[in-house]
């Protein structure tokens, strides 16, 4: 298991910003601070180490015995999303019960993250919206199967359905985590991040941000590659041509 330090949030929409180059960059809004660390699981107690975070105050009719006991030790309010991330025990021993973080406490610019969240429920769809199947020619011959799934088996062999075959069913609402995203800009004074591209989720959904597991800085594919000229003179030309010379 990846053991990384993050922090809870919330999306909040997706809007466009300029880079220095004047390049439009689409960007996802992460409302992800203040987090409070409402616990702290240890390898002695717990038999792990991890912290547990909590993001976005909760009103107190709302919340059960435990959150009510979560939140009288911290001495604060109890949290609508809490989550742990496991993290080794050194770096668990460096946060304290009721601590707060912020984005600057934990991120820095241009740096690599994964974001984790519930794509958007479809609810339940047929094959061809679901899977993008071709359906039925719409010929004169053809009637009520124009978006139907086809066969699904064999009466003989297998004699079953096999597992995985792609019917219709419930699309969307999964847990999904994009890999290696940008971190473009910290707006430190509202706690917001600026992640570039698209994060899985509505609007106003939760997210889990953590630092990328897989590398430490982000690097876009193809940048700062310099074009290798081909020997040929025919492709030359034609990129001369099309002004790419």
């Amino acid at each position: 298991m990846t053991q990384k330090i993050g922090l809870l949030g919330k999306k909040l929409g997706m809007t466009q910003v300029f880079a220095e180059d004047g390049e439009a960059i689409p960007v996802t809004v992460i409302q992800a601070g203040p987090n409070v660390v409402v616990g702290i699981r240890t390898q002695e107690r717990d038999g792990y180490s991890a912290l547990v975070l909590g993001f976005e105050e909760k009103p107190v009719r709302l919340a059960n015995k435990p959150e009510l006991g979560n939140a009288k030790a911290t001495n604060g309010k109890p949290s609508r999303f809490v989550r742990e991330l496991r993290l080794p025990a050194d770096e668990v021993a460096k946060y304290q019960v009721g601590q707060t973080l912020n984005p600057k406490d934990v991120f820095t610019d241009n740096a690599a993250v994964d974001v984790e969240g519930w794509s958007k429920g479809k609810g339940y769809q047929g094959v061809i919206k679901r899977h993008h199947m071709a359906g039925m020619t719409r010929a004169h011959g053809t009637h009520e199967y124009f978006r139907h799934g086809g066969s699904i088996g064999c009466r003989l062999t297998p004699q079953r359905v096999h597992k995985g075959k792609r019917m219709a069913g419930q699309m969307g609402n999964y847990k999904v985590s994009i890999q290696n995203l940008q971190l473009f800009r910290i707006l430190a004074d509202d706690g917001c991040i600026l992640v570039r591209g698209s994060v899985p989720g509505a609007s106003n959904e939760y997210v889990v941000v953590t630092m990328a597991a897989t590398r430490t800085a982000y690097k876009r594919k193809g940048q700062g590659k310099e074009e290798v000229r081909s020997k040929n003179p025919l492709k030359a030309s034609k990129k001369a041509a099309a002004g790419r010379g």
